[in-house]
């Protein structure tokens, strides 16, 4: 099991949504703050992001994949706007009603702009501790598998091409699930080697990262933290020393955590019968699971599913 997958897995609601735009000449539009996780696709032209004063642009060019983790607000504009460019831009939504501007001064650019609805009352560390602005620049020589994704997306979505349409409903919201996956592999892969503890470095680090395959491939597993140990080829104090430094929390603390984690994403998703849910996520006993739920989250899991169930069919 992919850790990163994993993690958005457990929080992700709905279907993601996305746009895209032609526009040329001068032009800005404001995005609003999210519940989830926005990004952009430059798939032709240039254009720039500002997220708020004082920070310097993020310029994006053709290529360029730019992921907004937390739903930042935030301002596009064309390549050479200047001056109080917050100020005048337009609502996206209502900028798109009126069509985006066909002018001069500046290349065409052409992008994708989308959404992703994330349920934040549980969120994976690996996903809190991303930065407001995940910058990807087009580099043919690093990351395949996310200009891959672009380029399915850029095809997918072209009008008039053969295959879009109907077909496009099923293609496309997968594509932009595989192009979220990417793009936080791409960064974490990016970051490894930063001196910070956090989750970067837990998935670049042979040991906690083959012991975090581990108890996400098989939560339900009987695991100890001797067996544990054992698996990553390490003292059992080793192991504890390193996932706790890197991950925040001994590797028994995590695992429960975890598992609590997997059982909401569950009861969110569907009518699963509690004994699947509790056998799944390593529990003897409904009631078993049940004890721990209330512990955890303050409520049973029969009232929980009954709160969170419905954000499973949000689009």
């Amino acid at each position: 099991m992919d850790v990163v997958s994993d993690a958005i897995s457990a929080v992700r609601v709905g279907s993601p949504s996305a746009n895209r735009v032609r526009a040329s000449g001068s032009w800005c539009t404001r995005l609003s703050a999210y519940e989830g996780a926005g990004f952009h696709v430059v798939l032709s032209g240039n254009c720039r992001l500002l997220l708020d004063e004082g920070r310097r642009p993020v310029e994006l060019s053709a290529g360029d994949a730019v992921l907004l983790p937390h739903g930042s607000e935030h301002v596009l504009a064309d390549a050479a706007a200047e001056g109080d460019v917050a100020g005048r831009a337009v609502l996206f939504e209502r900028w798109l009603d009126a069509e985006p501007p066909r002018g001069t001064g500046t290349a065409p650019v052409e992008f994708m702009c989308g959404k992703y609805r994330l349920d934040r009352a549980r969120a994976h560390p690996l996903l809190t501790e991303l930065p407001d602005v995940i910058h990807l620049p087009a580099r043919p020589d690093r990351h395949p598998e996310l200009h891959a994704a672009v380029g399915l997306l850029a095809r997918e979505t072209e009008a008039g091409a053969p295959g879009t349409g109907a077909g496009a409903d099923i293609a496309v919201p997968s594509l932009l699930d595989l192009l979220l996956v990417y793009m936080i592999r791409a960064w974490m892969t990016d970051h490894a080697a930063d001196a910070t503890p956090g989750w970067p470095c837990a998935l670049g680090d042979p040991v906690v990262a083959t012991a975090l395959r581990l108890l996400h491939s098989d939560p339900a597993h009987p695991w100890t933290n001797d067996g544990l140990a054992a698996r990553t080829g390490v003292s059992r104090a080793t192991l504890a020393r390193k996932f706790t430094a890197l991950v925040g929390r001994p590797p028994m603390a995590y695992l429960g955590w975890w598992r609590m984690t997997r059982a909401a994403a569950l009861l969110r998703a569907g009518e699963a019968p509690l004994t699947t849910i509790a056998h799944r996520v390593g529990y003897a006993s409904p009631y078993a699971l049940s004890h721990a739920f209330n512990r955890e989250f303050g409520t049973t899991p029969g009232r929980y599913r009954a709160r969170h169930a419905p954000l499973a069919r949000v689009p």
